[in-house]
């Protein structure tokens, strides 16, 4: 199986090192394609794949290809391989905003074809995946085989959960996107450490550990994250003075209205 990516920036740079990185698949397999000679040799020095300008020549050799391009490019690029990619493609589109009924409708027939969306922590093996799937061909086997293929490819970064297409705009709010804010919200404590005394290196290696720590608790132990927030929060102690200020500042409004504009930015693409 050969895999192919059209469109080599950040999301398709972390997809590929998440996916050599475990092991799951070899640099031979991959292949790619990128606006500019500069960012295929770039990705090619780095990973060891074969990449081009030549969007063709990649949905050419391809088995699985994966559709990687900013939204507003998309028209362009299915106009220039349409007449190449056929039955013996499955189609993979992390492409944001477009539906997978719009693409068919770009490509003018029905394609073997999944939705997907990871984010960016797939470079070190946490990416978050939403795979979405045509609930009317699900029960056919060749879509079988191609649900199985899909999660493997993004299952090999991260974990990859199936959701209904209708709800990958949600998804992108608050996985796709998310980890924008994490980091700034890192980079904002490790901020106030440094303000308070700390070198840097110490506070962004405490800040982003005390992250990863926090989430996996609520990932491992299934307890509700208000539970787990008031296990920390001692009478009359110093967690509960920066949950009052961070409660006084907007905190959690701040966080779902960012979430909404995400939302409603992706509905409109």
């Amino acid at each position: 199986m050969r895999i192919g990516f059209i469109g080599l920036g950040n999301m398709a740079a972390a997809m590929i090192g998440g996916m050599l990185k475990t092991g799951e698949f070899k640099a031979e397999e991959i292949i790619g394609s990128a606006k500019t000679q500069e960012t295929a040799d770039r990705i090619s020095e780095k990973y060891g794949i074969s990449s081009s300008t030549h969007n063709r020549e990649t949905a050419r050799q391809s088995d699985v290809l994966i559709l990687a391009v900013k939204p507003v490019f998309l028209p362009e690029v299915i106009a220039e391989i349409k007449d190449i990619v056929g039955e013996g493609h499955l189609v993979l589109s992390i492409v944001a905003g477009k539906k997978i009924e719009w693409i068919e409708q770009e490509f003018g027939r029905e394609l073997r074809i999944i939705r997907c969306m990871p984010n960016t922590p797939a470079m070190v093996g946490e990416g978050c995946t939403c795979v979405c799937l045509k609930e009317q061909y699900s029960d056919l086997d060749i879509y079988a085989e191609d649900k199985e293929t899909a999660l493997k490819i993004m299952n090999s970064f991260g974990k990859a959960h199936i959701l209904p297409e209708r709800l990958m705009d949600a998804f992108i709010g608050v996985a796709g996107s998310s980890p924008a804010y994490v980091f700034m919200f890192i980079e904002a404590m490790a901020d106030a450490a440094v303000q308070a005394g700390m070198p840097r290196k110490q506070a962004y290696e405490f800040a982003a550990q005390s992250v990863l720590g926090s989430a996996k608790m609520v990932l491992e132990t299934g307890m509700h994250p208000g539970a787990l927030k008031d296990m920390v929060c001692s009478p009359a102690g110093t967690t509960i003075e920066a949950v009052k200020v961070l409660e006084e500042k907007g905190f959690r409004a701040a966080v779902m209205d960012s979430i909404e504009a995400c939302v409603n930015k992706s509905k409109t693409l």
